[in-house]
């Protein structure tokens, strides 16, 4: 017999992770939680939807430890629940959204690797919410080296790592290289599993693009302002962009300076979000790179209301959680470092 494909079920669905979403830390709980200090924050988050993960590590973690493995464990079990209530086209999606923390796993367990970090502590630091489980990462994290885990890498993914990248990891202990066939991959997969064939389907892909401009963009920044030459920054930029493309890519890269650099931007539609951080007498990449979160965030927002039945406003509680988790990471870790309460606020995205 047959069986058809479940049809998607976005009422449901978005109505679920708008209710998610209600109950994420307000914006005026971060001025309370500055106040705090480490085991007062412990204890606001123990009364919150962190409960569950607070108690269940509290007897292995304390301070600054507990939060962040709490926080990283709910934000994988909530995107792996909205993943389990998400049907048909509208699951597909998702799980295609959620494969970036694959690859984010992947570089924790090299770095880790690479750096002689002991197995425990690599994975209480991986985020199991993608396609790949936690038997599976556990896996490569408990292999000996990095050659090892790009071997097996190499069989999962169906994708050989450039040799150049290999050879630069094992003779210099580089994973740029790695790492970047990472990034490439997780988009060229990302964008050649959504077929534009469904209005839902074409919406999520521009989404895509619009991030991968704005990742891009980020990149070329970076790399610009740590003065590296314009052919080694093309490596790390990212095909399949709705306008920062291989051709804007290169002439900002071949700008003469990030001031001329921030001049060829004037024609992105989100020109006028990122405009206060390159009119600075002296441009900041923490400004300019706040400024394209903060971009990203509102294009979610105003999608999720535009257009209430789709896959958006799932992405957008993603996004806010995701922010919410790196906000609450900021602030404990500030605390711990003794950073005054303003340079804490600076870091945040609210």
């Amino acid at each position: 017999m047959i069986r058809r494909k479940a049809k998607a079920n976005y009422p449901y669905a978005v109505a679920r992770v708008r209710g998610k979403k209600r109950a994420l830390i307000k914006q005026e709980d971060y001025s309370k939680l500055m106040m705090m200090e480490l085991p007062e924050i412990s204890r606001f988050l123990g009364e919150t939807n962190y409960q569950q993960e607070m108690a269940e590590l509290g007897g292995r973690f304390d301070g600054v430890d507990l939060i962040e493995h709490a926080t990283y464990r709910s934000m994988a079990r909530n995107f792996s629940n909205v993943l389990d209530f998400s049907q048909g086209e509208l699951k597909e999606m998702i799980s295609a959204y959620l494969s970036r923390w694959d690859y984010w796993n992947v570089k924790v367990i090299l770095r880790g690797k690479s750096f002689g970090a002991d197995k425990d502590s690599v994975s209480e630091d991986l985020v199991p919410a993608g396609n790949m489980d936690e038997a599976y990462l556990e896996k490569l994290n408990a292999m000996g080296c990095c050659e090892d885990i790009i071997e097996e890498l190499e069989k999962r993914l169906s994708s050989k790592f450039p040799e150049a990248a290999v050879e630069a990891y094992k003779q210099l202990g580089k994973l740029n290289g790695i790492e970047e066939h990472l990034d490439r991959l997780h988009y060229q997969r990302m964008l050649g599993s959504i077929t534009p064939s469904t209005r839902a389907k074409r919406l999520f892909r521009n989404f895509i693009k619009r991030e991968i401009d704005t990742s891009n963009l980020e990149t070329v920044f970076m790399l610009k302002m740590d003065n590296v030459c314009a052919d080694d920054i093309m490596r790390y930029v990212v095909d399949g962009g709705l306008q920062v493309d291989k051709g804007m890519a290169t002439r900002l890269a071949n700008a003469e300076d990030v001031k001329a650099m921030a001049a060829e931007l004037a024609d992105l539609d989100f020109y006028e979000d990122i405009k206060p951080a390159l009119e600075s007498e002296e441009i900041s990449l923490r400004e300019v790179v706040d400024a394209l979160h903060r971009y990203r965030i509102k294009e979610t927002e105003k999608f999720s209301h535009l257009y209430p039945l789709s896959v958006i406003p799932v992405i957008d509680y993603m996004v806010h959680k995701k922010l919410e988790v790196d906000n609450i990471r900021i602030i404990a870790r500030g605390k711990v470092s003794g950073l005054d309460h303003e340079t804490v606020k600076g870091l945040l995205v609210i």
